[in-house]
């Protein structure tokens, strides 16, 4: 009798922790007889039909080829995900450096996006007190330009929210006091230099005995009148703003020139008010000058917080500040330079004033904040600015270097004040961190995950 036997390929089933992964095989399932009809299950010999590969007396019969025969291994990928991007990854590796969660960035585009590497150290860290603060201009960086002399204002050279450079010419005033100042000086000078030509003549004539000595004295006294009246003129130019360089192109300037005064920049930094109009008439003096310009230099700025009489003994010199916005963000992050010891009458307050540095513009004068000081007795522990502590995966991460890029890795935090956080695992002292940049690195690991159809 003439039998037929169907072979059929079965794919690998899905790896579960019951089922473990085969390969593709073909194995023998049915044999029918010329009618179709199911042979016996013996064949001739009165053995059972043997998975393809089977040995005899193999407890492992229709075990797949090449499949293990050791059952301990059953199950050995329980945690295998099907065709994921992961798989193989160790439970609780995903985040750490090392990872696939690696921000591959180039030396200098880190540097242009705002990374920094810092080394991390330890601090002094208390308990956090938020007070009030309210962000005014540093006194030291700030000046109001008045007239040194009465005019008309002739041209104005600048406005308000100008930036100008120390030096610059701000406005230029017309001016008949300047010019009679500058032409006393001029005949000062001419009459010093005549009285020294006279003394030279009268000093020849009485070596030859033509003269008398009392000529040659009176010709002495005339020469230092004249010398005295032109260091007088010359001290008056000089309080206008006139210097000794100025001096040497009065005689040599242009008709009309000598009533020109310029007004000049005392220091770099920005015009905040202007306020004078073309054609208006300025006065001098100590008491009654307007104030025509106002600069000041904003890259410095001060922080006054409000101390509640209760607090004003738990904050300390050095104490580390974070001012922050309404909504928690930290803006900039300083200590305190000193408290004021006077309490306000009507806010019964002192003030504790912090020196912010303001190169990027973040804060504005007049601008009111919340300043997150560090009291009490501070610890040295391990610390970093809060704003390198970023969640990845619902983790506190810091981003360290790595090779090709930053990755982020898991710490354990501990007190925040002051705008830092303490890191109680997972950094080292004078390990390298990034302290500034970790949201721009945290979005781009985010924007990279999403990219790639993770779900991070």
């Amino acid at each position: 009798m003439m039998s037929t036997v169907l072979f059929f390929t079965i794919p690998a089933t899905t790896v579960t922790a019951q089922e473990p992964a085969v390969p593709n095989t073909t194995v023998a399932v049915v044999a029918l007889d010329d009618d179709g009809h199911e042979m016996s299950k013996e064949d001739d010999h009165g053995h059972a039909a043997e998975s393809t590969g089977a040995k005899d007396g193999d407890n492992h019969a229709g075990e797949a080829p090449d499949a293990h025969g050791d059952d301990d291994h059953a199950g050995e990928a329980a945690d295998a995900h099907a065709d994921d991007d992961h798989a193989g990854e160790a439970p609780g590796a995903h985040g750490d450096e090392g990872g696939g969660d690696i921000v591959k960035l180039a030396p200098g585009v880190a540097q242009e996006a705002g990374i920094v590497l810092e080394q991390a150290e330890l601090g002094a860290l208390g308990e956090s007190l938020s007070l009030p603060a309210e962000i005014r201009f540093d006194a030291d960086r700030m000046a109001n330009v008045t007239p040194k002399v009465s005019g008309i204002i002739d041209r104005l050279l600048v406005g308000e929210g100008d930036t100008v450079a120390y030096g610059d010419t701000l406005a230029l005033i017309t001016s008949r006091e300047l010019a009679a100042l500058k032409a006393q000086w001029l005949t000062a000078e001419t009459r010093k230099s005549l009285a020294a030509q006279s003394l030279t003549r009268t000093e020849s004539l009485w070596s030859q005995k033509v003269t008398s000595e009392a000529t040659v004295q009176t010709a002495r006294a005339e020469l230092e009148a004249a010398k005295t009246a032109s260091e007088a003129a010359e001290t008056e130019l000089h309080a206008v703003g006139i210097d000794h360089a100025d001096l040497e192109k009065i005689a040599a300037a242009p008709d009309g020139n000598n009533a020109n005064a310029y007004l000049i920049a005392p220091l770099a930094g920005t015009v905040v008010r202007r306020s004078i109009t073309l054609g208006e008439t300025v006065t001098a003096g100590d008491s009654s000058a307007k104030v025509l310009f106002t600069i000041v230099d904003d890259s410095v700025v001060w922080a006054d917080i409000a101390v509640y009489k209760q607090d004003i003994s738990r904050v300390r010199i050095g104490a580390p500040v974070a001012l922050k916005s309404d909504a928690g963000d930290i803006m900039a992050q300083s200590t305190v330079a000193f408290v004021l010891p006077v309490i306000d009458e009507v806010s019964r307050t002192a003030t504790a004033r912090v020196i912010v540095d303001n190169s990027d513009r973040t804060l504005t004068p007049g601008q009111f904040v919340i300043a997150d000081l560090s009291v009490g007795n501070a610890a040295e522990v391990l610390r970093v600015p809060q704003s390198a502590v970023q969640l990845v995966e619902d983790r506190p991460s810091v981003f360290v270097p790595v090779d090709g890029g930053f990755a982020p890795r898991a710490v354990m935090v501990g007190t925040t004040a002051g705008g830092y956080v303490e890191i109680k695992t997972g950094l080292e002292e004078d390990e390298l961190y990034v302290s500034e940049g970790a949201f721009t690195l945290k979005a781009q690991l985010e924007k990279d995950a999403f990219g790639d159809g993770h779900g991070h």
